[in-house]
Protein backbone atom coordinates (compact mmCIF):
# COMPACT_ATOMS: atom_id res chain seq x y z
CA UNK A 1 0.00 0.00 0.00
CA UNK A 2 2.70 2.14 0.69
CA UNK A 3 4.76 1.47 -2.61
CA UNK A 4 1.47 2.15 -4.25
CA UNK A 5 1.14 5.26 -2.78
CA UNK A 6 4.86 6.48 -3.59
CA UNK A 7 4.65 5.18 -7.18
CA UNK A 8 1.10 6.88 -8.09
CA UNK A 9 1.60 10.50 -5.93
CA UNK A 10 5.57 10.82 -7.26
CA UNK A 11 3.58 10.33 -10.88
CA UNK A 12 1.24 13.26 -10.40
CA UNK A 13 3.74 15.21 -9.01
CA UNK A 14 5.86 14.37 -11.72
CA UNK A 15 2.75 15.42 -13.87
CA UNK A 16 2.30 18.62 -12.10
CA UNK A 17 5.76 19.90 -12.41
CA UNK A 18 6.10 18.70 -16.51
CA UNK A 19 4.77 22.67 -17.44
CA UNK A 20 8.82 23.89 -16.29
CA UNK A 21 9.61 21.49 -18.99
CA UNK A 22 8.07 22.63 -21.50
CA UNK A 23 8.70 26.16 -20.48
CA UNK A 24 12.34 25.44 -21.22
CA UNK A 25 11.43 24.50 -25.15
CA UNK A 26 9.48 27.83 -25.34
CA UNK A 27 11.28 29.10 -28.36
CA UNK A 28 10.63 25.87 -30.10
CA UNK A 29 7.11 25.73 -31.49
CA UNK A 30 4.06 23.57 -30.12
CA UNK A 31 4.21 20.64 -33.50
CA UNK A 32 7.96 20.35 -33.86
CA UNK A 33 7.86 19.67 -29.76
CA UNK A 34 5.08 17.00 -30.20
CA UNK A 35 6.72 15.63 -32.86
CA UNK A 36 9.88 14.78 -31.05
CA UNK A 37 8.07 14.17 -27.89
CA UNK A 38 6.65 11.27 -30.10
CA UNK A 39 9.10 9.86 -31.51
CA UNK A 40 11.67 10.10 -28.85
CA UNK A 41 8.98 8.10 -26.49
CA UNK A 42 9.05 5.77 -29.03
CA UNK A 43 12.43 5.04 -29.03
CA UNK A 44 12.48 4.99 -25.10
CA UNK A 45 10.00 2.76 -24.65
CA UNK A 46 11.36 0.04 -27.45
CA UNK A 47 14.81 0.50 -25.17
CA UNK A 48 12.71 -0.44 -22.50
CA UNK A 49 10.79 -3.11 -23.77
CA UNK A 50 13.92 -5.18 -24.87
CA UNK A 51 15.94 -4.26 -21.23
CA UNK A 52 12.41 -5.84 -19.65
CA UNK A 53 12.47 -8.43 -22.06
CA UNK A 54 8.79 -7.83 -23.15
CA UNK A 55 9.58 -7.44 -26.69
CA UNK A 56 8.17 -10.88 -28.05
CA UNK A 57 4.81 -9.82 -25.80
CA UNK A 58 5.48 -6.53 -27.73
CA UNK A 59 5.00 -8.15 -31.49
CA UNK A 60 2.31 -11.27 -30.23
CA UNK A 61 -0.04 -7.88 -29.18
CA UNK A 62 0.27 -6.65 -32.69
CA UNK A 63 -0.07 -10.04 -34.55
CA UNK A 64 -3.68 -9.78 -32.25
CA UNK A 65 -4.43 -6.17 -33.03
CA UNK A 66 -3.99 -6.76 -36.72
CA UNK A 67 -6.82 -10.08 -36.33
CA UNK A 68 -9.37 -7.71 -34.34
CA UNK A 69 -10.51 -4.58 -35.77
CA UNK A 70 -13.00 -3.28 -32.71
CA UNK A 71 -9.32 -3.34 -30.40
CA UNK A 72 -6.94 -1.89 -33.27
CA UNK A 73 -9.77 1.28 -33.94
CA UNK A 74 -9.35 1.37 -29.97
CA UNK A 75 -5.54 1.83 -30.32
CA UNK A 76 -5.80 4.15 -33.33
CA UNK A 77 -8.08 6.59 -31.26
CA UNK A 78 -6.40 6.46 -28.45
CA UNK A 79 -2.94 7.27 -30.29
CA UNK A 80 -4.50 10.55 -31.87
CA UNK A 81 -6.34 11.52 -28.48
CA UNK A 82 -3.32 11.34 -26.08
CA UNK A 83 -1.16 12.89 -29.21
CA UNK A 84 -4.10 15.85 -28.80
CA UNK A 85 -4.05 15.68 -25.28
CA UNK A 86 -0.34 16.19 -25.35
CA UNK A 87 -0.50 19.19 -28.51
CA UNK A 88 -2.92 21.43 -26.35
CA UNK A 89 -0.99 20.71 -23.21
CA UNK A 90 2.83 22.16 -24.70
CA UNK A 91 0.60 24.85 -26.90
CA UNK A 92 -1.36 25.90 -23.19
CA UNK A 93 2.32 26.13 -21.35
CA UNK A 94 4.17 28.16 -23.68
CA UNK A 95 1.03 30.27 -24.40
CA UNK A 96 0.89 31.41 -20.75
CA UNK A 97 -2.38 29.52 -19.64
CA UNK A 98 -1.08 27.52 -17.18
CA UNK A 99 -3.73 28.27 -15.16
CA UNK A 100 -6.06 26.64 -17.82
CA UNK A 101 -4.38 23.49 -17.68
CA UNK A 102 -5.24 23.08 -14.18
CA UNK A 103 -9.05 23.63 -14.49
CA UNK A 104 -8.66 21.10 -17.22
CA UNK A 105 -7.42 18.40 -15.06
CA UNK A 106 -9.63 19.53 -12.17
CA UNK A 107 -12.53 19.06 -14.42
CA UNK A 108 -11.21 15.91 -16.33
CA UNK A 109 -12.93 13.08 -13.62
CA UNK A 110 -16.02 14.69 -13.97
CA UNK A 111 -16.35 14.44 -17.57
CA UNK A 112 -14.99 10.78 -17.10
CA UNK A 113 -17.97 10.00 -14.69
CA UNK A 114 -19.92 11.81 -17.67
CA UNK A 115 -18.28 9.59 -20.10
CA UNK A 116 -19.52 6.79 -18.21
CA UNK A 117 -23.18 7.62 -18.08
CA UNK A 118 -23.52 8.11 -21.50
CA UNK A 119 -21.85 4.65 -22.62
CA UNK A 120 -21.67 2.12 -19.71
CA UNK A 121 -25.27 3.50 -18.31
CA UNK A 122 -23.66 4.60 -15.16
CA UNK A 123 -25.79 5.95 -12.39
CA UNK A 124 -25.30 8.99 -10.79
CA UNK A 125 -26.25 9.40 -7.22
CA UNK A 126 -27.84 12.61 -5.81
CA UNK A 127 -24.87 14.24 -4.15
CA UNK A 128 -22.48 13.34 -7.54
CA UNK A 129 -25.37 15.05 -9.45
CA UNK A 130 -24.95 18.45 -7.46
CA UNK A 131 -21.32 18.04 -8.04
CA UNK A 132 -21.43 18.45 -11.64
CA UNK A 133 -23.88 21.36 -11.20
CA UNK A 134 -21.14 22.80 -8.97
CA UNK A 135 -18.87 22.11 -11.50
CA UNK A 136 -20.76 23.30 -14.16
CA UNK A 137 -21.53 26.88 -12.55
CA UNK A 138 -17.89 27.65 -12.07
CA UNK A 139 -17.18 26.83 -15.85
CA UNK A 140 -20.23 29.20 -16.16
CA UNK A 141 -18.89 32.01 -14.43
CA UNK A 142 -15.20 32.04 -15.77
CA UNK A 143 -17.39 32.15 -19.56
CA UNK A 144 -19.65 34.98 -18.51
CA UNK A 145 -17.14 36.89 -16.70
CA UNK A 146 -14.66 36.60 -19.45
CA UNK A 147 -17.04 36.65 -22.61
CA UNK A 148 -14.82 33.26 -23.65
CA UNK A 149 -15.42 29.65 -22.84
CA UNK A 150 -12.43 28.24 -21.40
CA UNK A 151 -11.76 25.35 -24.22
CA UNK A 152 -8.49 24.97 -23.26
CA UNK A 153 -9.47 23.42 -20.05
CA UNK A 154 -12.59 21.17 -21.77
CA UNK A 155 -10.61 20.55 -24.48
CA UNK A 156 -7.64 19.03 -22.40
CA UNK A 157 -10.30 17.74 -19.53
CA UNK A 158 -12.48 15.83 -22.78
CA UNK A 159 -9.43 14.34 -24.76
CA UNK A 160 -7.85 12.89 -21.90
CA UNK A 161 -11.35 11.44 -20.37
CA UNK A 162 -12.17 10.16 -24.42
CA UNK A 163 -8.34 8.67 -23.99
CA UNK A 164 -9.42 6.84 -21.23
CA UNK A 165 -12.15 5.81 -22.63
CA UNK A 166 -10.65 4.08 -26.04
CA UNK A 167 -7.98 2.76 -23.50
CA UNK A 168 -10.87 0.57 -22.15
CA UNK A 169 -11.18 -1.12 -25.60
CA UNK A 170 -7.61 -2.26 -25.71
CA UNK A 171 -6.51 -4.80 -23.10
CA UNK A 172 -2.88 -4.40 -23.53
CA UNK A 173 0.36 -4.32 -20.94
CA UNK A 174 1.06 -0.51 -19.71
CA UNK A 175 4.63 -0.53 -21.49
CA UNK A 176 3.22 -2.44 -24.44
CA UNK A 177 0.23 -0.42 -24.68
CA UNK A 178 2.06 2.89 -24.54
CA UNK A 179 4.83 1.42 -27.00
CA UNK A 180 2.05 0.55 -29.72
CA UNK A 181 0.16 4.23 -28.94
CA UNK A 182 3.87 6.05 -29.69
CA UNK A 183 4.34 3.60 -32.33
CA UNK A 184 0.66 4.43 -34.64
CA UNK A 185 1.40 8.01 -34.45
CA UNK A 186 5.43 8.33 -34.94
CA UNK A 187 5.57 7.63 -38.57
CA UNK A 188 3.49 11.31 -39.30
CA UNK A 189 5.68 12.77 -36.26
CA UNK A 190 8.55 11.76 -38.17
CA UNK A 191 7.53 13.45 -41.72
CA UNK A 192 6.76 16.75 -39.83
CA UNK A 193 10.17 16.60 -38.27
CA UNK A 194 12.13 15.53 -41.99
CA UNK A 195 9.77 18.18 -43.36
CA UNK A 196 11.12 21.02 -40.58
CA UNK A 197 14.88 19.61 -41.67
CA UNK A 198 14.23 20.17 -45.20
CA UNK A 199 12.57 23.51 -44.83
CA UNK A 200 15.41 24.76 -42.31
CA UNK A 201 12.75 25.42 -39.93
CA UNK A 202 13.84 22.91 -37.59
CA UNK A 203 14.89 23.76 -33.93
CA UNK A 204 16.67 19.59 -33.27
CA UNK A 205 20.40 19.61 -33.94
CA UNK A 206 20.27 23.25 -34.92
CA UNK A 207 23.15 23.95 -32.63
CA UNK A 208 21.76 24.26 -29.38
CA UNK A 209 23.02 21.32 -27.52
CA UNK A 210 20.64 22.04 -25.05
CA UNK A 211 17.45 22.30 -26.98
CA UNK A 212 18.75 18.92 -28.32
CA UNK A 213 18.47 17.45 -25.07
CA UNK A 214 15.79 18.76 -23.88
CA UNK A 215 13.76 17.61 -27.16
CA UNK A 216 14.97 13.99 -26.66
CA UNK A 217 14.31 13.62 -23.17
CA UNK A 218 10.90 14.55 -24.03
CA UNK A 219 10.38 10.80 -24.57
CA UNK A 220 11.50 9.36 -20.60
CA UNK A 221 9.66 12.80 -19.09
CA UNK A 222 7.00 11.23 -21.10
CA UNK A 223 7.08 7.21 -20.14
CA UNK A 224 8.48 7.50 -16.58
CA UNK A 225 4.99 9.41 -14.53
CA UNK A 226 2.77 6.79 -16.89
CA UNK A 227 5.02 3.46 -15.83
CA UNK A 228 5.03 5.14 -12.06
CA UNK A 229 1.10 5.54 -12.03
CA UNK A 230 0.61 2.18 -13.78
CA UNK A 231 2.73 0.46 -10.86
CA UNK A 232 0.89 2.91 -8.03
CA UNK A 233 -2.87 2.04 -9.27
CA UNK A 234 -2.40 -1.69 -9.14
CA UNK A 235 -1.37 -1.41 -5.22
CA UNK A 236 -3.93 1.16 -3.84
CA UNK A 237 -7.54 1.08 -3.73
CA UNK A 238 -9.42 3.27 -6.40
CA UNK A 239 -10.35 5.95 -4.16
CA UNK A 240 -7.16 7.15 -2.69
CA UNK A 241 -5.66 7.25 -6.57
CA UNK A 242 -8.86 9.61 -6.92
CA UNK A 243 -7.69 11.37 -3.98
CA UNK A 244 -3.98 11.64 -5.62
CA UNK A 245 -4.84 12.83 -8.90
CA UNK A 246 -5.46 16.29 -7.66
CA UNK A 247 -1.98 16.33 -6.66
CA UNK A 248 -1.29 17.92 -10.78
CA UNK A 249 -3.14 20.28 -10.97
CA UNK A 250 -3.09 21.96 -8.08
CA UNK A 251 1.11 21.85 -9.05
CA UNK A 252 0.21 23.23 -11.93
CA UNK A 253 -2.07 26.28 -10.81
CA UNK A 254 0.99 27.19 -7.70
CA UNK A 255 3.22 27.20 -10.85
CA UNK A 256 0.82 29.20 -12.93
CA UNK A 257 0.12 31.75 -10.23
CA UNK A 258 3.90 32.35 -8.43
CA UNK A 259 5.83 30.73 -10.23
CA UNK A 260 5.20 32.51 -14.07
CA UNK A 261 2.88 35.27 -12.79
CA UNK A 262 -0.19 34.36 -15.23
CA UNK A 263 -3.04 36.89 -13.94
CA UNK A 264 -5.37 34.72 -11.14
CA UNK A 265 -8.23 37.49 -10.66
CA UNK A 266 -10.88 36.98 -8.14
CA UNK A 267 -13.27 35.76 -10.64
CA UNK A 268 -10.89 32.85 -11.03
CA UNK A 269 -10.97 32.35 -7.59
CA UNK A 270 -14.53 31.82 -7.36
CA UNK A 271 -14.79 29.79 -10.53
CA UNK A 272 -11.73 27.58 -8.90
CA UNK A 273 -14.20 27.45 -5.68
CA UNK A 274 -17.11 25.72 -7.13
CA UNK A 275 -14.95 23.55 -9.02
CA UNK A 276 -12.81 22.63 -5.89
CA UNK A 277 -16.37 22.46 -3.68
CA UNK A 278 -17.80 19.39 -6.68
CA UNK A 279 -14.54 17.64 -6.65
CA UNK A 280 -15.09 17.74 -2.81
CA UNK A 281 -18.18 16.44 -3.02
CA UNK A 282 -17.75 14.09 -5.40
CA UNK A 283 -14.76 12.70 -3.93
CA UNK A 284 -16.90 12.31 -0.71
CA UNK A 285 -20.02 10.51 -2.56
CA UNK A 286 -19.08 7.46 -1.60
CA UNK A 287 -18.44 7.65 2.41
CA UNK A 288 -20.79 5.89 4.46
CA UNK A 289 -21.90 9.47 5.69
CA UNK A 290 -22.90 10.87 2.55
CA UNK A 291 -24.48 7.84 1.40
CA UNK A 292 -26.72 7.43 5.00
CA UNK A 293 -27.71 10.85 4.44
CA UNK A 294 -29.20 10.18 0.53
CA UNK A 295 -30.71 7.12 1.90
CA UNK A 296 -32.12 9.07 4.58
CA UNK A 297 -33.73 12.05 1.99
CA UNK A 298 -35.16 9.15 0.09
CA UNK A 299 -36.91 7.25 2.64
CA UNK A 300 -38.08 10.62 4.11
CA UNK A 301 -39.46 11.38 0.06
CA UNK A 302 -41.02 8.04 0.16
CA UNK A 303 -42.87 8.43 3.13
CA UNK A 304 -44.35 12.02 1.99
CA UNK A 305 -45.42 10.65 -1.04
Amino acid sequence: MKKGAFYAGFSYFLWGVLPIYWKMLHDVNAGETLANRIVWSFIFMVLLLVIMRKWSGFITTIKGLLTNKKQLIGLIIASLLVSGNWFIFIWAVNSDRIIETSMGYYINPLISVLLGMAVFKEKLSRSQLLSFVLAAVGVLILTISYGEFPWVSILLALTFALYGLAKKMVKVDSEVGLTLETLVITPVALIYIISLFFKGHHSLFSGSLQTDLFLMGAGVVTAIPLLLFSKGVQRIPLSMAGFLQYIAPTIMLILGVFVYDEYFSKVHFISFAFIWLSLTLYSLSKTKLILHWEAKWKNGNQVGM
